[in-house]
């Protein structure tokens, strides 16, 4: 009746559409696939949050800003009538300690800028007392000759005392004051 060739063919092809309907069923109703189902949604459930709260912080930030851009037109007309109450109510010297200040903004007023060539840049080493002491770098800072000579332990020694010489006209008024 049938060729064995063509049974053999139906047979393998029933087994693979078989094998293939039991994987997708297993895999649909299977507990691993439930759960990696589960975790897509909890991500994408953080990953709306995570936006939504991004879109809060921005409205909170602008909000913030707009306040205090309120404040500072408020804090400006403020001034400004303390500044036109003082020149009309005041002398002239203590009407003209208040300016008014300008619409266009708080950055007009302020301190001129310094001159950079005024600024002195900040130092990184100790400046000495006097020219005749000796420098933090000095290997003998801090070190009493006399104890080291002694035996004494350096991490007891007290700092050195350098004394500057002595100007003779000080020195006699520093007598004739004793």
């Amino acid at each position: 009746m049938y060729e064995l060739s063509s049974l053999l063919m139906t047979a393998v092809l029933a087994l693979l559409v078989g094998g293939g309907l039991g994987a997708l069923i297993a895999r649909r109703y299977s507990f691993d696939g439930r759960k990696q189902r589960e975790l897509e949604r909890s991500v994408d459930k953080l990953l709306q949050q995570q936006k939504d709260y991004q879109h809060e912080v921005v409205e909170h930030f602008a909000g913030t800003a707009k306040l205090l851009n309120n404040l500072a037109e408020s804090y400006r007309d403020v001034h400004n009538h303390l500044a036109s109450g003082a020149s009309e109510l005041c002398d002239d010297e203590a009407g003209t300690i208040l300016r008014s200040i300008p619409e266009a903004g708080l950055s007009q007023i302020g301190a001129p800028e310094p001159d950079p060539a005024a600024v002195q840049a900040p130092l990184d080493y100790a400046p000495k007392a006097s020219p005749y002491a000796s420098g933090v770098l000095n290997e003998e800072f801090g070190l009493d000759k006399s104890r080291v000579s002694s035996g004494e332990d350096f991490v007891t020694a007290e700092p050195a005392v350098v004394e500057e010489p002595a100007v003779t006209e000080d020195l006699e008024e520093v007598e004739k004051s004793a």
